[in-house]
């Protein structure tokens, strides 16, 4: 782009219809020989306008994210989650608590300690020893009900790792383009003060008119009031990069790293290829199917009874001990209120689950187009600008600098032009940064970096 070129030039023309010295109005209009004696020196002050105060330390977008992966606190509570979920797989295949119990037949005192009743053969103390047996295949199938939820769990921690990566991402390039948009417009602004000057100045030797003071005023102010939204959009984005960071909002972010614009090669059927097969959330929702489908099987086991089985030992004073042994069965005698409503809860259970796995394929798709087409349409809208829009707006700006040079063109005129060419500018670097986020929305879906 010749944006900085064009406008140091026109500063250059134009700050030469000024006096060099002393009041104005007292100076006779000036001629082509002044023009030229001073170009120099109008040259270096131009240039100088273009001189930006030190900036923060620029910090990288890897940076922020090695540091949000540490540090954010919702990608840590998924972890816990995770690892919450894991730690039932063991509980869901373990046995049943085995029950141990205490008992006593004697007298019929009802104060303790009690009397045993010696000689009488139905007078003991008894310890029993009970341990209930689910019918074989419940606990295993449990297990995997509980697993699979596991896994679940993890998809999800995996899928939120990536959204805040994307979302590091997104505050990322807003930062970059808010930074260019201050830069760019700040310089603009320090352009068109001299530009007022010089109105203000030929309307005081009678070689310009009231109007073209008063345009020049109206556009410092209002791109006085762009800057003061630009830095309040600035501040705000920083706090959320921040936030992502677990950090306090006022700490300083620093300045982005240069962006330069780059091809975007992936098609939509690729992406949708690529989403169907890495989308963590889908790939979670499968598990949950698993999960809901094992329900099913589990369910229907209960139709069938568990066992106990149990060990008393009889404790008889002046008799001979004695041990026994029992075995029960739980019978589902019940199960046209239980065990058969409890399967249909399962299957519905798992139909939903299903449903929302389309659902969510769906969905899928649908956010896939439209980031697709937002970073398409911003890349075809970047090329245009680069290639087209902003070149000959360069062109225009500059024949208007040549025009007012001779006389041809009026000061409103060339104003405009600088604004417009202000106006693509932004425009430019708003579509890098938008390109950026679109492809930054795409990621989560596709699970993995498609900006390497």
């Amino acid at each position: 782009m010749r944006l900085r070129l064009t406008q140091q030039l026109m500063v250059c023309l134009l700050l030469a219809t000024l006096p060099p010295h002393g009041n104005v109005a007292a100076q006779q209009p000036i001629t082509k020989s002044a023009l030229s004696s001073n170009a120099n020196t109008v040259a270096e002050n131009a240039r100088s306008a273009y001189v930006i105060p030190a900036a923060l330390d620029q910090v990288s977008l890897q940076t922020l994210i090695a540091e949000a992966l540490e540090q954010n606190p919702e990608i840590r509570a998924m972890r816990r989650g995770f690892d919450m979920m894991r730690a039932r797989v063991p509980q869901a295949k373990a046995l049943p608590e085995p029950m141990l119990s205490y008992g006593y037949a004697g007298n019929a005192a009802f104060i303790p300690p009690f009397d045993i009743q010696k000689g009488d053969p139905s007078s003991a103390r008894m310890l029993s020893f009970t341990q209930e047996i689910p019918y074989p295949g419940k606990l295993a199938l449990k297990g995997k009900m509980a697993n699979v939820e596991a896994e679940a769990e993890w998809w999800n921690y995996e899928q939120a790792r990536l959204n805040v990566v994307a979302e590091v991402k997104d505050a990322y390039f807003d930062l970059f383009y808010l930074h260019k948009a201050i830069e760019t417009v700040t310089k603009n602004k320090e352009l068109v003060e001299k530009f007022a000057r010089i109105a203000e100045a030929g309307y005081s030797v009678g070689k310009g008119i009231q109007q073209d003071v008063l345009k020049a005023q109206v556009e410092i102010s209002k791109l006085t009031d762009q800057l003061t939204v630009l830095e309040q959009r600035r501040q705000t984005t920083e706090a959320r990069l921040n936030s992502l960071l677990f950090r306090e909002p006022e700490t300083p972010v620093g300045k982005p790293e240069e962006i330069k614009p780059r091809e975007f090669t992936y098609s939509l059927a690729e992406l949708n290829e690529e989403a169907l097969t890495n989308y963590p959330a889908l790939k979670a929702q499968r598990r949950k199917i698993d999960r809901e489908q094992y329900g099913v099987e589990v369910a229907k086991k209960e139709f069938y009874p568990d066992f106990s089985v149990g060990l008393t030992y009889f404790n008889r004073p002046g008799m001979p001990e004695m041990y026994g042994v029992n075995v029960g069965v739980k019978i589902p005698l019940y199960f046209w209120q239980k065990q058969r409503p409890a399967v249909a809860e399962a299957t519905a259970s798992a139909r939903a689950e299903r449903e929302r796995l389309e659902n969510a394929t769906s969905l899928l798709f649908f956010r896939i187009k439209d980031r697709y087409l937002a970073a398409t349409t911003a890349q075809r809208l970047l090329k245009l600008y680069s290639t087209t829009i902003i070149p000959q707006s360069s062109l225009s700006l500059e024949s208007a600098i040549s025009g007012y040079e001779v006389g041809k063109v009026d000061f409103l005129t060339l104003l405009d032009n600088l604004v417009t060419l202000l106006n693509y500018e932004l425009g430019y670097y708003e579509q890098i940064s938008n390109v950026e986020k679109a492809i930054a929305a795409l990621e989560p879906f596709v699970g993995f970096n498609l900006r390497p």
